[in-house]
């Protein structure tokens, strides 16, 4: 990685922790805040979690671990809610960089795609429905609910991303670095115990 792009996702970096922000806004907002050409070579998202991992161990040490648990132990709860929906976590909260301002994505693979949008109906959740990018470049639904976190003491968005049942082949490949994208309940509760 060249200078530039240590330099970009060093304070991408920073902007993710400290603001919550997805690694792609946070790498165009660096870029603008450093005063580079918005041609500048930017950063893998590979290159911006190193970063991120490194701003947590130098900044974050003493609170961030104990926020990551809190989050896992919600994604949790609300991966047994929607276990009829074979429900996976990706994102910083699988891949162990989410912070208080991290918000948790679960990825629900159903037969029918309306199915988990009932079921949030029928035991009155409250969410709204929006389309985001998919993990395969797609258009997916996603149902995003504001709940309370009781071990951070706020709210936090779970977002729901809805796929086909036959998208699950495919998200378990393992990255280009060998690491898992997502895991499954039992995978999560796993890195709850050896956190804990």
């Amino acid at each position: 990685m060249n200078t530039v792009q240590e330099e970009i996702a060093a304070t991408a970096a920073r902007m993710v922790v400290e603001e919550g922000l997805e690694y792609g806004l946070a790498k165009r907002r660096a870029v603008k805040q450093l005063g580079l050409n918005a041609r500048a070579q930017m950063p893998n998202n590979d290159q911006v979690e190193d970063a991120v991992r490194e701003y947590l161990h130098l900044f974050c040490a003493d609170t961030q671990p104990t926020e990551l648990a809190a989050l896992r132990e919600l994604a949790a709860v609300w991966m047994a809610r929607m276990a009829t929906f074979r429900p996976y976590i990706g994102g910083a909260v699988w891949r162990g960089t989410a912070t208080a301002l991290s918000d948790i994505y679960l990825q629900l693979f159903c037969d029918d795609s309306k199915s988990a949008e009932i079921s949030l109906i029928d035991h009155n959740v409250r969410y709204e429905v929006s389309t985001v990018q998919g993990f395969q470049g797609e258009a997916v639904d996603a149902l995003s609910i504001l709940c309370n976190c009781p071990g951070l003491d706020q709210k936090v968005l779970v977002h729901l991303m809805i796929y086909d049942l036959d998208d699950l082949r495919g998200a378990l490949k393992p990255d280009g670095q060998g690491r898992t994208q997502r895991g499954d309940l039992a995978a999560l509760k796993r890195l709850i115990k050896d956190f804990e």
